[in-house]
This record gives C-alpha cells, structure tokens and sequence, in this order.
C-alpha cells in the first residue's frame, strides 16, 4: 500500500455513540482519535437496552460526538478522504442516526461515503491493532452474536459455526439480572466470579456432545435460573457467597464450551494450511479476562497464534469502523445516498442463516 487515507469512522449499532479518525498507509493504520459516549446510566433503570431511549441519545450526541473526534486528530473535515459509517446490523434506530449523521457530512463535504457491516469492522480490528495477514481465524463474541469465521478478505468471510440462540453477552447480562446485578452484566458477573467457588454448581454445558462448532447459551441461562430458584427455596434468599458461586460457575460453563468449540474450529482452520494460522478474538465478551486465558491455553496447545485488541477496542467503538471502511475505500469501494440502515446483516452471504430469517433478512 503507497497511499495513505485519513477516515472519519461513525459508530451506533446499538448503546454507544463513537466517533473515530483512523488513518491507513504503507506503515500500518495509526488511531488519530476514538471518542465514545456510553449510554449505561439512560438504560439502568430497565435492565438492559431500550431502542428508542438508545436512537434518541444516538441522535443527540452524534455531532458532539464528531467535533470531539475531529479536534482530538486534530484535523477538520478538509483533512478526511472519506465517511465509514456502520450501516448494519443493530437496532434500525440508531443504525439510522449513524448513516443519516454520515449522509449529511458527505453531502456537505462531497467526500465518499462507506457503509460499513457493524461485524466486518470487529472481525478485521485483527488488522487495525496488529497487522494479521489473511486468512485468520476470528471467534466474534459479543452481546448480540457469537461465531467462528475463516476472514480471507475484507469481504469474504466463511462462517464455521456460531450461537443457535443466545449470545453470551446476552446470557452474561440476563444472569446479572437474574442474579440482581448491574449492567452491562459482563463485567458484574466477572467481578463477582472471582470470589466465587467454580465447582459447586454443576451447570451443563450445551452441546459439546455434538459434533460441529456451534453453540447454545439459552439453556445455560435457564439452568442458572433453576438454580438459583432452589437455593432461595431451600434458604429463603441468596447470600453474597451464593451469588458468587453461580457466576463463577455460570462463567467456567461459558469458558469450557468456547475453549472445545475453538480447539474444533482451530482444527477446520487448519486444514485451508495458512502460512501463519492465527486466531483473533473480537467482542465486548473478548474483554472478559477468564475466556481470554482459556482460549490462548487452547492456541498455545494447537500451535496457533492468539491475538485480541486492547480492553477498549473489544466493546463498541468508530476506531475499528473507521478502518474497515478504511480497507473498502481502498479497494474501490464506495456509497452513495441511497445507502440504507440494515437491522440485519450477515457476515457470511453463502450459509444459511443459523437464527432464521424473515421479511428483513437472514438475521445472523
């Protein structure tokens, strides 16, 4: 690569507005600014996401959003070759604050506008942080999805296996409410698994008896559920310690089923015989500190390169959006006006969808 871009990167898939400048050359894809704005104290009160208060604060924050990304890099908009804009998948709410935001910057500036699949930008942040060559194994674990991908290319992409129902950051925060823990419930419940006895709740881990790579959290979920049912049963209420032996357990279950599914997958991979077999993991669930451990025990064992990005690039952010509009802009590949807001957008455009479809698309 000779020439060198500076993009402007939107990001509001679903509870945090971002901003980012990412600027690619032939040395590599440098973070000029990355600017998020959470939205956890609008949505506390109701246990989880609610998608209107979401768009609303979406549509509120995404200019200030952009000056603060802007002065950081310390450029202005003359300065950006083109807008990268996550256009999908997410909450259509917010996924639409985002692309109309970008519509109107590109419309006022003439610069190119690059509609980005919200996925692509986590399963090619690999590439922002660490320069991986293709084709790379990716385990995108996050709040809404869960899948093992072959990334071969900046649009190709080939689905092993994933989640059939829930994600496990869905199932990290369903337990923390159902334990009566904040959110978002990763953290709360990987907090209080660190004084939690592992061993004493003995919770399934759904289907390692079959063959194959995907995955189920639903029952996982339920069976925590149960249990902790039970114990208020039998004592009236649930102690701290209680509380923590359940995360602790409803986490080393999570930890077992990704660590067999990974060495699985890592077997796949291997077959296609890269140069230099790498596996990456991307997600706000990437953040979690217990799964990263088991899963470079698990490369470590099978010769595989393991990589993650920083804390910071695991959750929502525009840095990793930015460059993956970064990487299409470069190979040609642009927007126009007609660019549309998508709740739904699959990865892998050849296997069939793994939670159905409908009127709107396959959903994952």
């Amino acid at each position: 690569m000779t020439r060198t871009i500076t993009i402007l990167g939107l990001e509001s898939s679903c509870d945090d507005t971002a901003a980012a400048v990412v600027r690619v050359g032939s040395e590599g894809a440098t973070i000029l600014s990355s600017v998020v704005f959470g939205q956890t104290d609008l949505h506390a009160a109701f246990g989880g996401v609610v998608p209107e208060i979401a768009a609303r604060a979406h549509a509120e924050k995404l200019d200030t959003c952009v000056k603060q990304a802007l002065t950081q890099a310390e450029t202005g908009l003359e300065g950006i070759d083109a807008i990268a804009v996550t256009a999908g998948p997410g909450l259509i709410g917010g996924v639409l604050s985002g692309v109309m935001c970008a519509k109107g910057i590109a419309a006022a500036t003439g610069k190119p506008l690059v509609g980005v699949n919200h996925l692509a930008g986590h399963a090619l942040t690999p590439r922002l942080t660490d320069g991986v060559a293709f084709p790379y194994l990716m385990l995108l674990v996050s709040g809404g999805h869960c899948q093992f991908l072959v990334v071969k290319g900046v649009d190709d992409f080939t689905r092993l296996g994933g989640t059939i129902d829930d994600a496990p950051g869905e199932a990290f925060d369903k337990t923390a409410r159902l334990l009566g823990l904040p959110q978002p419930g990763g953290p709360s419940v990987e907090n209080d698994a660190q004084v939690g006895d592992l061993k004493r709740f003995p919770f399934p881990r759904p289907l390692l008896d079959r063959p194959g790579c995907d995955m189920s959290f639903s029952g996982l979920k339920t069976a925590l559920l149960r249990t902790r049912d039970a114990v208020i049963a039998e004592k009236g209420g649930l102690t701290r310690q209680d509380r923590a032996d359940m995360s602790a357990g409803f986490q080393a279950a999570i930890c077992d089923v990704l660590a067999e599914k990974t060495r699985r997958a890592i077997a796949e991979y291997m077959a296609l015989n890269p140069a230099e077999p790498v596996l990456a993991v991307a997600g706000g669930v990437a953040a979690n500190q217990a799964i990263r451990a088991r899963l470079e025990t698990v490369c470590a064992e099978n010769g595989v390169r393991f990589t993650a990005p920083p804390l910071r690039l695991c959750t929502d952010n525009a840095a990793m959006i930015a460059y993956a509009g970064a990487e299409r802009f470069l190979a040609g590949e642009t927007d126009d006006m007609t660019l549309a807001a998508r709740p739904r957008w699959p990865l892998d455009k050849r296997s069939p969808a793994l939670l159905g479809g409908g009127k709107k698309g396959a959903k994952a």
